[in-house]
């Protein structure tokens, strides 16, 4: 973070100075975890639902944080504030104010936006220093703490807008308003949350909205609750996908026997092939999103094109390939799931495993609310229809991709279904041989991540 004052912090946040003077200086960054303060830090003091963050103020002094923001004394130099989590989103908007040459990217979409952010940060920062989050900080928390770690030589900053109701983008693109804004898709996660896609594209739109005018909002041309979006801002459009209709587009698509994607992207000013290390044919879609946020940059397609190319996965647990000693492949895309990327990972295991045996082993798909059952039975059907050797699936909640896979009469593989990711474990290691191919996926409530873990571990050297 730009170092601050005190007193600044405090104007900022309308909130009031406790134990210290005003001109004490934060000169390090902004920590939620005490554990992680330095010297000049300023320690944001959360309360949650297993620890206050104000019972760790005095470790967050010790660690030689300069102060706490916090909502009531700490004991020493704070600045108090009514909500720190609103606090912490108006200190993110203050600097950002105070940093005019940083363009700020928004990305927002039912499925593909770790990934996405993942691509457009590697090609813009190609262009400037650029700042991007780890994972998945796409909430109240996580955004303005990535805006915060930006400073004066900053020139992008790349963040992941998520929404579990609406308003929830329009309040994070008050915090960072978005000079590019992209919107991937309108699919089915979360459908629970917002009652039907419809709901689900007017919380997606709001980052269209906020898009002033002279910025470049981006959709999906493939998506037509994402084109429409078009009356909702006074940006400039710019589309792209695999239609003729996008402006950014791919030709020639084709995947390697690995899965991996190659393709023309084809732009207003040219055209460049691009091989990307990413796995499965989605991966194309969002690399045409990074490609139109380069294009705004100011990069040409060249250009564009060779930073895709030399993108590699940022964010863990997202189609890691890695095979075993033994041959064995294990295809980990275990850090969340819904219908849309579900269906896509198995189309990618499917394609890697031709001439070889394949199982997906699928957890949960969370928050579907009552299109659950019906969701889960179409991935079923889905994995029954690819020609898959075997289906593990795991837990209650997924049962029903069970009954969906038996109800493909042609389909002559194995479904198994057990109560847990211990039980998976066993039930894979009794059957996979060297040259298979396993996809492990679920939502993050399944832990699936351990199933692929376990799975690796077996396949060390003794």
């Amino acid at each position: 973070m730009i170092p601050l004052p005190l007193s600044t912090i405090a104007e900022l946040t309308g909130g009031t100075l406790a134990d210290g003077t005003g001109d004490r200086e934060v000169t390090g960054p902004v920590v939620i975890d005490s554990r992680q303060a330095v010297p000049g830090a300023l320690f944001a003091a959360f309360r949650g639902e297993r620890a206050d963050g104000h019972d760790f103020a005095a470790a967050a002094y010790e660690a030689g944080a300069a102060a706490v923001l916090a909502e009531r004394p700490v004991g020493g130099p704070a600045v108090l504030v009514d909500d720190v989590e609103r606090a912490l989103g108006e200190l993110a908007r203050g600097v950002l104010d105070r940093l005019p040459e940083v363009t700020v990217t928004g990305i927002t979409g039912s499925s593909g936006k770790t990934s996405t952010k993942d691509l457009i940060a590697q090609v813009v920062g190609s262009a400037g220093p650029t700042i991007a989050p780890p994972g998945s900080f796409n909430n109240e928390i996580g955004l303005p703490l990535t805006v915060l770690r930006a400073d004066a030589g900053t020139r992008h900053l790349v963040l992941e807008m998520g929404a579990r109701g609406i308003g929830h983008i329009a309040y994070l693109a008050g915090i960072a308003r978005p000079g590019v804004g992209v919107v991937l898709n309108v699919g089915t996660a979360h459908l629970g949350e917002f009652g039907g896609r419809e709901g689900i594209a007017k919380a997606k739109g709001e980052l269209a909205e906020a898009v002033p005018p002279g910025g470049t909002v981006i959709l999906n041309a493939d998506d037509p609750l994402v084109a429409a979006m078009t009356s909702r801002t006074e940006a400039a459009v710019v589309t792209f996908g695999r239609s003729a209709r996008a402006d950014v587009r791919a030709a020639d698509e084709r995947l390697d026997d690995t899965g991996r994607p190659r393709f023309t992207l084809v732009t207003p000013e040219g055209a460049a092939p691009v091989e990307l290390l990413l796995h499965g044919s989605h991966a194309v879609s969002n690399a045409l999103a990074a490609a139109a946020v380069g294009r705004a940059a100011g990069l040409d397609a060249a250009a564009v094109a060779a930073a895709l190319s030399q993108a590699r996965p940022a964010s863990r647990w997202r189609m890691e390939v890695t095979e075993r000693a033994d041959g064995v492949t294990v295809v980990n895309d275990a850090y969340n799931a819904n219908p849309e990327s579900t269906r896509a990972a198995v189309d990618v295991l499917a394609h890697m495993a031709r001439g070889r045996r394949a199982f997906a082993v699928l957890g949960e798909m969370a928050e579907l609310g009552t299109e659950s059952a019906v969701e889960h039975a179409k991935i079923g059907q889905h994995v029954a229809r690819s020609g898959i050797a075997g289906l593990v699936v795991v837990g209650a909640n997924a049962a029903a991709m069970a009954e969906g896979a038996d109800q493909v009469a042609s389909w002559t593989g194995e479904c198994v279904q057990v109560d847990d990711v211990g039980a998976a474990v066993t039930a894979l290691s009794g059957r996979l041989r060297p040259r298979d191919v396993v996809l492990v996926k679920g939502s993050r409530v399944a832990g699936m991540e351990r199933i692929a873990q376990a799975l690796l571990q077996e396949g060390e050297p003794a």
